[in-house]
């Protein structure tokens, strides 16, 4: 899914702090922030904008949807 020494260099691009990683949901969280930073094809999407607020339901994904 995602390479485990990207995940020891990664930081929440907002508050540089350390990120989760929820293999289930295909996610990176920043618990500081309440952010979770989607991975699509095995890249971590790192921008805030698309960050998903974890106050906020997550989307449903493509085996869900229907």
């Amino acid at each position: 899914m995602i390479d485990k020494e990207l995940l020891t260099i990664l930081v929440c691009p907002q508050c540089k702090g350390p990120l989760v990683l929820d293999r289930e949901a295909r996610e990176l969280i920043c618990k500081a922030d309440r952010l979770a930073f989607a991975i699509r094809e095995g890249v971590p999407v790192m921008l805030v904008d698309e960050a998903r607020r974890l106050d906020l339901p997550a989307p449903a994904t493509a085996a869900g949807a229907g």
